[in-house]
């Protein structure tokens, strides 16, 4: 009989996490685990304003559209820059994960940056019911790092968690179920991308497209000398003549590149540790500093954050993951971890 109870309550039931980011969007599906992964990118018609496509389709066609059509990034720093444009997505992703439970209005849990404001708040709950969502939730980024890294959350000892995605840095020191403090910054992934085609255009007068950048930075980008002196060929157009060419790049310069960014990130943890509690702040000696999201992957960050601020530093195991399958562990009980939740004043 509960069998059958349980079957009818999976066959109806459908609760879904989150982790709506500037570069990329997670869903985590309770009982099933991450099902979707894709770019937040939605390709639209200039003249009419109509999406063309979505997600990993609209990435293709980046920097590569006719006249007339746009590929547009609708998340800017973590919250929501375009709203129609995100609801469009929402309702593409999730009915990507639902499959047969369309006709099931699904009960939403979304992760959303600390420093996020009311009215920011509100327009990603917006967004998620115009999507068909019963309830939602917000968990604050951070607090969904920290569970999905295993961290003891709701323990009185202070835990310090980096997560570096796409627009945001969020640097936060979690205890017993809430952010102690935090410092999030608009200052990540996009940021260092930018600043290699900053550097690119006016060291070699040759100009580069976003997904050019992403990929140096993951393929010879580093914030440390790695003790391998690393080189790649990069395609571009000439800025003076126009024509296209290809010059060689090494790691070292990449480095240097990067250094604004990345300096910028280094000061937003120190701030944070000197804003942290004095017994809290020796918790973090002892445990040191985990660190979460895409940009964590940059080679030797962790080791110039520590060598900075004299702490062990520690890049989590699946780092990209931490946020949604910490969200998805949030989701799988609600109530008891109902104090881990975003209080809203609407």
């Amino acid at each position: 009989m509960f069998g059958f109870l349980n079957l009818i309550k999976e066959r109806f039931s459908n609760e879904i996490a989150i982790d709506l980011g500037t570069s990329s969007t997670l869903i985590y599906v309770k009982g099933k685990g991450i099902m979707l992964r894709e770019p937040s990118i939605v390709t639209v018609d200039e003249k009419n304003h109509t999406p063309i496509a979505v997600g990993l389709e609209a990435k293709k066609m980046l920097g590569r559209t006719p006249e007339g059509l746009k590929a547009i990034r609708p998340m800017k720093d973590g919250v929501i820059a375009d709203f129609s444009l995100v609801e469009v997505m929402l309702k593409t992703f999730i009915e990507k994960v639902q499959k047969k439970k369309l006709f099931v209005r699904p009960r939403v849990i979304i992760c959303v940056p600390s420093g996020v404001t009311e009215v920011e708040k509100r327009a990603v709950r917006d967004s998620a019911e115009a999507c068909g969502a019963r309830e939602v939730y917000l968990v604050s980024e951070p607090i969904a790092a920290a569970v999905g890294v295993g961290l003891p959350v709701d323990a009185p000892t202070g835990n310090m968690i980096i997560d570096i995605g796409g627009g945001t840095t969020e640097i936060a020191v979690v205890a017993l179920s809430g952010v102690v403090t935090c410092n999030s910054i608009r200052v990540a992934g996009d940021e260092m991308d930018e600043a290699i085609i900053n550097y690119i255009k006016k060291n070699y007068n040759l100009v580069i497209g976003e997904q050019t950048a992403e990929m140096i930075k993951i393929q010879i980008g580093s914030a440390y000398p790695t003790g391998t002196e690393e080189e790649m060929e990069v395609k571009g157009r000439d800025l003076v003549s126009g024509i296209p060419k290809t010059i060689k790049l090494s790691s070292s310069k990449i480095r240097e590149a990067l250094q604004e960014p990345v300096s910028i990130i280094v000061s937003a943890v120190k701030k944070a540790l000197e804003r942290t509690p004095p017994e809290l702040a020796a918790d973090i000696v002892d445990h040191g500093i985990y660190m979460t999201g895409g940009g964590s992957l940059l080679k030797g960050l962790d080791k110039l954050i520590s060598e900075e601020t004299n702490l062990k530093v520690y890049v989590a195991e699946n780092p990209i993951d931490c946020v949604v399958l910490g969200a998805g562990k949030i989701l799988e009980d609600i109530k008891k971890n109902s104090k881990l939740l975003l209080k809203t004043d609407f």
